[in-house]
């Protein structure tokens, strides 16, 4: 489908939302954290569930159901993306694909006069980062990544500290993902599942016979379709780490890893090192897809320790899903603290969104794509360090490898599947 076709008059042509009316959102991506996003919206005083679309006819059938319980009425349902777009009644797009559609869907909904909620990562590569951010400018997109951390009341008290000089000078983030993942084995080719629609499912990226775990939530683990944890569960870490120490794009990077101990369909590493360096300063990260220990008083959550260790002159800070703790000097004593406050993460950081496509203002948001895509972009330098198996070095301001033609091809696809292609002029 040519791109003319989802432009709606250009950027000229924004939503003019009165101060009573509801965003009208549809969710792209019926799945697991597509039925999250459904569910929260359904919360959200400043929204309604207008439209549900996904490749599987089967999720979008639950997804259905889910609004029609609670609201007594059937959102409008599709199954290609295309299609919605061209629905001039939907205000707003919450994607929660895989990380392969994310770029596209995010451009496609832009020209189409979408703003738009993405899921993190914010994209699947380099390349496609930079595209999410011009066409969110180009067509004045409110355009808000998914990384619900930014919208949680004691990270953003602890990252106030940290910005506030209680550490001191800060000389290190440590990020941890260490979430337990059990083998997903071996699954062989079989016919599409019916309702399925498997070419759209793949869409940018090459195409493959269908296998359950190329679907679902094991798409994470190839690295067609996904990025591994460090891009799952790690850019959460990844994005409070860079965050919290006030950092833009490193210099250099380091990664390491491989896949241990399982012989499975898996291709992304289930245990990962990765060191980001600033000069003065460096981003160390670490995946664990096995039993672990904790570490810096980072608190368990079942099997899994996922948090942020910050270190400086001063002292180290310690922050979870649960809170935070300073510990000031050499003999560990407690500094400042803080709890978590009740309820999800999710909800807030929609309210953060709704309240901005009324506003019209990116500063608003907590978590705008620029943002997101910073982050994302230290996940794809260490991804891209580990498949190369070696150091690189990084030039932030011209966002290449300096005289490194075989890293810098890794910034994009080596070729995208028509139709499917994210453009280079958005």
């Amino acid at each position: 489908m040519q791109r003319r076709s989802f432009l709606i008059g250009s950027a000229m042509a924004l939503q003019a939302l009165g101060a009573n009316e509801k965003v009208n959102v549809a969710v792209v991506g019926v799945g697991s954290r597509g039925k999250d996003h459904v569910r929260e919206y359904l919360k959200q005083p400043l929204a309604t569930v207008a439209a549900l679309c996904d490749v599987d006819t089967a999720q979008t059938e639950r997804g259905s159901k889910m609004v029609e319980d609670a609201t007594g009425r059937k959102p409008k349902v599709y199954q290609d993306l295309r299609k919605l777009y061209e629905d001039k009644d939907i205000d707003a797009v919450s994607i929660a694909t895989p990380n392969h559609w994310h770029a596209l869907a995010t451009i496609w909904a832009c020209q189409a006069g979408k703003d738009v909620y993405c899921e993190k990562p914010a994209s699947y590569n380099i390349f496609e980062g930079r595209q999410m951010v011009a066409a969110a400018r180009k067509y004045n997109r409110i355009v808000q990544i998914g990384m619900q951390s930014r919208s949680i009341g004691h990270k953003r008290k602890a990252v106030q500290l940290l910005r506030g000089g209680a550490l001191g000078k800060l000389y290190m983030a440590k990020g941890l993902c260490y979430k337990r993942r059990p083998s997903i084995g071996h699954t062989p080719e079989e016919p599409v599942p019916a309702g399925l629609d498997w070419d759209v499912f793949l869409g940018p990226a090459p195409y493959r016979p269908y296998t359950l775990n190329r679907f679902h939530y094991n798409w994470h683990w190839f690295w067609d379709t996904g990025n591994g944890d460090i891009g799952n569960q790690g850019i959460h870490e990844m994005d409070v780490a860079r965050w919290g120490m006030g950092a833009g794009l490193p210099t250099r990077v380091v990664s390491t890893g491989g896949k241990y101990v399982y012989n499975d369909d898996q291709e992304t590493p289930n245990t990962q090192h990765a060191v980001l360096g600033y000069g003065d300063s460096e981003i160390d990260f670490e995946v664990r897809g096995f039993p672990a220990n904790g570490e810096a008083m980072i608190q368990p959550s079942g099997a899994n320790y996922v948090g942020n260790i910050f270190l400086g002159e001063k002292g180290f800070l310690s922050l979870d899903h649960k809170g935070f703790q300073i510990f000031l000097g050499d003999k560990h004593e407690p500094g400042e603290s803080g709890v978590a406050e009740k309820g999800g993460d999710t909800g807030p950081h929609m309210a953060n969104f709704l309240e901005a496509v009324k506003s019209r203002r990116k500063e608003d948001l907590h978590a705008d794509v620029e943002e997101g895509v910073r982050s994302v972009t230290l996940v794809h330098l260490a991804n891209i360090s580990y498949r190369l198996k070696r150091e690189l070095e990084w030039d932030p301001a011209a966002w290449s490898f300096p005289n490194d033609a075989e890293a810098n091809a890794m910034r994009t696809r080596p070729q995208y599947r028509a139709p499917y292609v994210v453009p280079s002029l958005v």
